[in-house]
């Protein structure tokens, strides 16, 4: 028996997929305890959700997105967070955090054939704190303390489902970069 009309044929899982870095416990403590008012139109994302996006490669197949990461040929390196908080945008509130740029190289390097095709924009690490709709004004949250260091040793390719809330991610893979 054929498929119904528009049926998508059986084949290997495709996934929405990211390379990331995940802050450590005590930064994920720090960032928690920033002022987070309760306000129409912003939504505050979760800790669990708190990560730097080295490289986003959009829905592909598992294996073949798992294959490149483990090609990646990048070295440890410390993260720099901060000063603090700032806009990426109009409509996102994030805390900055630079040293990975040849990390996040490596990245693209590795899994440039994989998924949609890199940025071509120039990486900007950040933690994404809160994203508001339309055109709501975050200036008063903007400059917010939030500094902190850690050295980064492992690289994640996650899984990402999107839903009503916020994303839920799921560690697919990891990979201990060389010192």
């Amino acid at each position: 028996m054929n498929p119904p009309a528009g049926a998508v044929p059986a084949g290997p899982a495709r996934l929405r997929l990211f390379v990331a870095v995940w802050p450590p416990a005590g930064v994920v403590r720090q960032l928690e305890e920033l002022p987070r008012p309760a306000r129409p139109g912003i939504r505050w994302t979760r800790p669990e959700q708190w990560h730097v996006t080295m490289r986003f490669l959009g829905h592909c197949e598992l294996e073949a997105a798992a294959e490149a990461f483990a090609a990646c040929t990048g070295e440890a390196c410390t993260a720099v967070m901060g000063p603090a908080t700032d806009r990426l945008g109009r409509g996102v509130l994030q805390v900055p955090v630079a040293g990975l740029g040849e990390l996040a190289a490596a990245v693209v390097q590795a899994t440039a054939g994989v998924g949609r095709p890199p940025d071509s924009r120039p990486f900007h690490g950040h933690l994404t704190l809160a994203r508001a709709r339309g055109a709501r004004d975050l200036a008063d949250l903007v400059g917010q303390p939030a500094e902190a260091t850690w050295p980064v040793t492992e690289l994640t390719l996650v899984s990402s489902i999107t839903g009503r809330g916020g994303s839920r991610y799921g560690v697919e893979r990891r990979l201990q970069l060389r010192s």
